[in-house]
């Protein structure tokens, strides 16, 4: 894992708004010395209404977002912070600024350090690297602290959670990193991430320790459990979050109430209860399941239990639990039994009979809907009395419903699994190679168990170097919209490549929902997202070459766009209906957008805030689209940033485009007439022009194709009839306007015919062509590529 060069800078401010602190970073990133702020008002330092300010902390314990500063030499810097409000032990309050700056680029994000620990465990995970800095943050951590990773990222511990306990973990990874051997850490890193953390060291093909992951259980339902009788308890089994949570439950509820002992190991493939055992169930080796819980009555759970929370257990064959597994039946045992004696005396996973005095053993097979989870094991060792079949047939309840719950969140997390990899497969991979627009895309799914929703984008190149931009939302969530979503796009792309007009192309679209819908819902009339009714669709086409933006739009949000001068508003593109209503129409509106306009598509999760209403949402918004960015990725990351301070309920889909434009030097358009001389005049206006742009060597070709167009649209079409040359970037079009609204067709012409070779030698010229029909008439082109200087 590459090095980076980052600093932190940190500040403190009272709540009069005085500078009381200024760290060395902070001089490095704004210049100004210690002895010249501390003491002074902060509002000095901001390039930005301080009252805004102010008015947004007022009622917040954290904030993060960009802020305009002043630099000591007077130049501007956007920067991105962190703040904390912090209470004194005497009662007293102050603001922690703080803000990561590298010197370097971030590496590439997919290191097979950092990708290893986001596949492992779906608890809240960091990765922070040899420095302590945190480098990357899974989805779960960021619901949990309500911070997006970009906030965090390049901050250490005590900066992003501040607090003794988040000291003490940066102390302790210190001692992973040197030591190579994970930790766990006491005391809790806040209200939402439990009161423990497991610090794992990273390390290379070498062995080599490149880096610390943090993991955290969230246990906010334990209190709660501990307080319910053992059937209320584990009723609440099956909404519980995780496969750890629902068996954590279960341990909870019969220590020390049934057992003093209890250990919850779970297969990581569930096995098949129906029919005779197969051969793996019957196998001489040993079999494998992975500790999900584990409660002792004198607490802990040490390195006497045989195995820990998160580490596998093989069971030998012939023991207790592995024979439950097999039978799928529950046993009741006493230790004096020689089963269980012979199995206390050989294997390590039974070590925990001897070291807690076991005298009674329940072993319960964890069963739900034809297939087996697990096992859980109980013991006794401080109540005299042993275990009888009323314990027995309490023990079976307990872990039934547990498995209910288990099985229902392995399945729900396989359908989300398969829906997600099906929806990636949907989406567009690559950005397809134009040169109308400069664009950036982000997509986020859904976290609810709702499941991954229907949210599309895509972006089409179209023939005159125009390029359509595509945003949809279909109702719904799980495989049937995501394989809705699938039919749509790939219609909208079937729809675009023929050079329909905006509005028509949604008028398609909504006859193609209506039918989808008609198959579907014949059989269950009510069925949710039956062909997709209720979808919203945003269908945008830039001509660079005019500057002007068609739109269209389908109950969709608008788009809004930044001019150059820095203006934020929406486009009022009319509303339209919702797809699939069928019979009211679409409108289409065009406008003119100069080069470097700021275009955003989005879906309607953006908008959906929980803690701020519409209003506040469209201002942030706007205002982090008009604050000036490198790169348009900076421009998406930081509406994400400002606006998802809020678990996500529904997908979000948001493209940012730039426009650009085709100057009148790449542009050359001819006025023809309707006599079969002017297709010479045609020719000569081609090879002078292509000559113009250092383009000889597509001469031959380009007359060659010149030639044919025209005389076809003389002999077929009507006049008026316009010849249009296009040099974009490494591509070269060749376009032809007649008005008539025929449609040529390529024919094969027999020996002795004097005509009908002209597109086909088009088609066999040019890389692709087509024809798109106008208002009036239509154009016939022809595209080729040119080599790469």
């Amino acid at each position: 894992m590459e090095r980076q060069s980052t600093y932190t800078a940190t500040a403190t401010i009272d709540e009069q708004g005085i500078l009381t602190g200024w760290s060395e970073g902070a001089r490095r990133l704004l210049g100004h010395e210690a002895s010249q702020v501390v003491g002074r008002p902060a509002a000095a330092l901001l390039a930005a209404d301080a009252g805004a300010v102010r008015r947004t902390l007022a009622a917040r314990d954290r904030w993060h977002g960009t802020v305009p500063l002043r630099h000591r030499d007077g130049r501007c810097l956007e920067l991105g912070l962190l703040a904390h409000r912090r209470t004194s032990r005497t009662g007293g309050t102050d603001w922690l600024v703080v803000t990561a700056v590298a010197d370097r680029p971030q590496p590439p994000r997919g290191e097979p350090l950092e990708e290893w620990a986001f596949i492992q465990s779906p608890f809240p995970l960091a990765v922070f690297d040899g420095e302590l800095r945190l480098i990357r943050a899974n989805s779960r951590l960021e619901r949990a602290l309500s911070l997006p990773e970009s906030a965090m990222r390049g901050l250490r511990l005590p900066y992003i959670v501040p607090g003794p306990a988040s000291e003490e973990a940066d102390r302790t990874m210190r001692r992973v990193l040197e030591s190579g051997a994970p930790r766990e850490v006491q005391g809790g890193l806040g209200p939402d991430l439990g009161p423990s953390a497991v610090l794992t060291p990273l390390k290379d093909g070498t062995g080599r320790v490149r880096a610390v992951c943090l993991a955290t259980n969230r246990r906010a339902q334990d209190s709660a459990a501990e307080q319910r009788p053992p059937d209320e308890t584990d009723s609440r089994a099956g909404p519980a979050s995780d496969l750890r949570g629902i068996a954590r439950e279960l341990a909870d509820a019969v220590v020390p109430r049934l057992a003093d002992f209890i250990a919850v190991d779970l297969l990581d493939s569930p096995r098949n209860t129906t029919g005779p055992p197969g051969p793996s169930d019957t196998t001489a080796s040993p079999v494998v399941l992975r500790r999900a819980a584990l409660r002792t009555a004198r607490g802990g759970e040490g390195s006497e239990a045989g195995a820990r929370v998160g580490e596998a257990v093989a069971y030998e064959p012939g023991s207790p639990p592995a024979g439950c597994l097999v039978s799928g039946q529950s046993v009741l045992y006493d230790v004096t039994d020689p089963v269980v004696a012979g199995w206390a005396a050989v294997d390590r996973a039974a070590a925990w009979l001897r070291a807690y005095g076991t005298h009674s053993l329940m072993v319960v097979p964890m069963l739900a809907e034809g297939c087996t989870l697990g096992i859980a094991l109980f013991g006794r060792h401080r109540r005299p009395e042993p275990f009888g079949p009323e314990d027995l047939r309490l023990a079976e309840d307990l872990t039934t419903r547990a498995a209910a719950g288990l099985h229902s969140v392995r399945r729900y997390s396989l359908a989300r699994t398969t829906t997600m990899a099906l929806q990636r497969s949907l989406l567009p991979h690559t950005l397809p190679a134009q040169d109308a627009l400069e664009i950036a895309t982000r997509y986020l799914p859904a976290a609810g168990k709702a499941g991954v929703g229907g949210d599309w984008f895509d972006v089409i190149p179209l023939s005159g170097a125009r390029v359509a931009l595509v945003v949809g939302d279909v109702v719904g969530h799980g495989i049937r919209a995501s394989a809705t979503m699938g039919r749509l796009r790939t219609a909208v792309r079937t729809l675009a490549d023929v050079d329909l007009p905006a509005d028509e192309l949604l008028t398609h679209l909504d006859d193609l929902v209506l039918r989808l819908a008609a198959d579907e819902g014949s059989g269950d009339p009510a069925a949710e997202t039956a062909g997709g009714i209720g979808t919203t669709c945003l269908y945008a086409v830039y001509d660079p070459v005019s500057c002007r933006c068609t739109l269209a739009r389908a109950g969709h949000p608008p788009p809004a766009v930044v001019t150059p001068d820095g203006a934020v508003r929406f486009l009022d593109v009319p509303a339209g209906p919702p797809l699939g209503l069928g019979g009211l129409p679409f409108e289409a509106f065009e406008t003119e957008l100069p080069e470097g306009s700021l275009l955003a598509l989005y879906t309607d999760g953006l908008l959906e805030a929980r803690d701020h209403d519409i209003d506040e949402a469209l201002d942030k918004l706007f205002a982090a689209l008009s604050r000036p960015a490198p790169t348009l990725d900076s421009v998406c990351d930081r509406v994400l940033s400002e606006l998802l301070s809020h678990h996500l309920d529904d997908d979000i889909a948001l493209l940012v485009a730039r426009t650009r434009a085709l100057h009148a030097d790449r542009v050359a358009v001819w006025e023809l007439g309707s006599e079969l001389t002017v297709v010479a005049r045609a020719r000569k206006h081609t090879g002078d022009q292509l000559a113009a742009w250092g383009l000889d060597e597509a001469a031959f070709a380009t007359e060659l194709m010149v030639s044919e167009l025209v005389t076809n649209a003389i002999r077929y079409g009507r006049p008026p009839i316009r010849l249009r040359l296009i040099h974009r970037g490494s591509a070269l079009i060749c376009e032809v306007y007649d008005a008539s609204g025929t449609t040529p067709h390529m024919r094969r012409a027999r020996i002795f015919d004097e005509g009908g070779r002209g597109l086909l030698l088009v088609a066999q010229l040019a890389e692709r062509w087509g024809t798109r029909h106008d208002r009036v008439g239509k154009t016939v082109w022809a595209e080729q590529s040119l080599p790469v200087a």
